[in-house]
């Protein structure tokens, strides 16, 4: 077990990074169970779904900087760095990037479908059929987390601009948020926010590099077997589905060094994921007790297999 830090950082140090490039004789595993998966409650609080990550998407942050000479407010210009910020952020906000399937996101939505039923699984169907069905992926990427699990997203997260109430702004910045579909270059991405931005005036510019999209490891009977047959224990009756985790965690550094890495923590959460990252996070009490004796149980079920 190696207790790492920094898995929520870019640019900062990070355990499991550098364990992976320094130290990897120390973590030789043949696979490793990370945190990223998650259960599914519904509104009413009951298990829908218990989730498996197979792969996920990477964190990257771009800048976007618009600089200006500035001046006196009561002289303005039309040439305002906000303002080219502003719009440049309306654009990111209209940027769309392409449907994007993997086998796992297959067979996940393929199953979804006849969970959640009705038009939502009707439409997971057919795009799992089609993921050119405009029609299907609109419906299907209402709901964000399914529509995180489907594309390369990005979004602004963070505004600084100006220095004083009474001044033009000199600089204006946002940071761009973006996840990563596998498969797909930062540079890539950081071309299509150009290209979609659309103004000389606005640079965008990569910030450290996390990590790439990790490889979705193979999802083996030798894997899934014991998870299923402890769940099946834990939570009678209730799904295992193997997902592209839409987020990023640590398995991009243990996969990049051969180590299939698998995000599972036994937690249920409820359909707004429990605010993950907010100031209001949360998750429920018998989630967490649930979580840790399924956890526990799964640990020893593969340790007694080797």
């Amino acid at each position: 077990m190696a207790l790492t830090c920094g898995e929520e950082t870019n640019g900062a140090f990070n355990g499991a990074e550098y364990l992976s490039k320094e130290k990897r004789d120390l973590i030789d595993a043949e696979f490793a169970l990370n945190e990223g998966a998650w259960g599914m409650l519904d509104a009413a609080g009951k298990r829908v779904s218990f989730g498996v990550q197979a792969g996920e998407k990477a964190s990257q942050n771009y800048r976007l900087e618009v600089t200006n000479p500035g001046g006196h407010s009561s002289r303005p210009v039309k040439n305002n760095a906000i303002y080219h910020l502003a719009s440049a952020l309306t654009s990111v906000q209209k940027l769309e990037f392409p449907i994007m399937l993997t086998d796992v996101s297959r067979t996940y939505f393929a199953r979804m479908a006849d969970i959640v039923g009705g038009e939502m699984g009707a439409a997971m169907r057919r795009v799992v059929a089609d993921p050119a069905d405009a029609e299907a992926v609109a419906k299907v990427t209402e709901d964000p987390t399914f529509n995180g699990m489907l594309r390369t997203t990005c979004v602004a997260t963070m505004l600084a601009a100006g220095h004083a109430t009474n001044a033009l702004p000199q600089r204006a910045q946002a940071n761009v948020n973006c996840r990563i579909f596998p498969g797909v270059s930062p540079e890539d991405v950081r071309v299509a926010l150009e290209r979609a931005i659309a103004d000389p005036e606005v640079t965008v510019t990569t910030l450290e590099l996390r990590g790439k999209p990790a490889v979705p490891p193979p999802m083996t009977k030798e894997i899934l077997g014991p998870i299923e047959q402890v769940a099946a224990k834990h939570y009678p009756g209730v799904p295992v589905l193997p997902l592209l985790q839409p987020g990023a965690t640590d398995a991009q550094f243990l996969g990049a060094v051969g180590i299939p890495t698998y995000g599972i923590n036994g937690l249920f959460l409820d359909p707004d994921l429990g605010f993950i990252h907010g100031l209001n996070e949360r998750v429920r009490v018998q989630s967490l007790y649930d979580g840790r004796d399924f956890l526990y149980d799964l640990v020893k079920v593969f340790a007694a297999e080797r």
